[in-house]
């Protein structure tokens, strides 16, 4: 899952990246409301994670401005603010959801997978295709009852493509989605992180899971 985080306290948006990018998010940081409109504009996000206080432009106003411009991309404030009239403003401003600073990480991990499959036909925390079973909440893989050892972003990879099933995904797509901005990494990296994937899945039972199209990109198959 790709995410925006808007904050202007630097160490904690610092900190939030690095608990972020542990658990596999591609994660985005700005620090003002501005750039974070642009970044919005330009980026295809799964999530928003906007600080109400901010420079140039509040959280609140960048919702509506995002909202006004039909940007639909689900919207998470965090505040210090815990009046009910706070959160109301927040909702009422085109947000999806609130959570009041401090907060647990796992709170926070847990509304953005609850985010980020609001838009999704399957919305269950277990997704299951062709006997892979992938606990999203867990981050755990197994083929036919049994265990698969996967690295962070081979889950964020694989989860992308059992979330869209039989779909044809581009290289560029499944990039944009799994990786962030600051990522430098070979031209081939889809490649070998599918080149990863099919050799684990298939060695604890799987059947080949993806179809290559040439030129194009990938498909996992149902």
């Amino acid at each position: 899952m790709r995410i925006l985080v808007a904050e202007d306290d630097r160490r904690l948006a610092m900190s939030l990246r690095r608990g972020l990018d542990e658990q596999g998010f591609g994660t985005d940081i700005v620090h003002d409301g501005d750039a974070a409109v642009d970044a919005a504009l330009a980026t295809p996000f799964d999530v928003l994670i906007l600080d109400v206080m901010m420079p140039k432009r509040d959280g609140l106003e960048v919702c509506r401005n995002l909202r006004a411009r039909h940007v639909r991309t689900p919207i998470l404030l965090l505040t210090a603010r815990d009046a009910i009239p706070d959160r109301v403003q927040g909702l009422d401003a085109g947000a999806d959801d609130y959570l009041v600073k401090p907060f647990a990480f796992d709170e926070l991990l847990a509304r953005l997978r609850a985010l980020g499959r609001r838009h999704l036909d399957n919305r269950a925390a277990m997704l299951e295709v062709n006997g892979i079973r992938l606990d999203t909440a867990a981050r755990k893989v197994f083929v036919n009852g049994g265990p698969v050892d996967l690295r962070t972003k081979e889950l964020a990879v694989l989860e992308y493509f059992m979330h869209n099933p039989g779909r044809l995904l581009t290289r560029t797509q499944v990039e944009e989605h799994v990786w962030s901005y600051g990522f430098a990494g070979e031209s081939n990296i889809v490649e070998s992180y599918i080149a990863r994937l099919r050799r684990k899945l298939i060695a604890a039972g799987a059947q080949e899971p993806f179809t290559t199209v040439r030129g194009s990109g990938y498909r996992f198959e149902v």
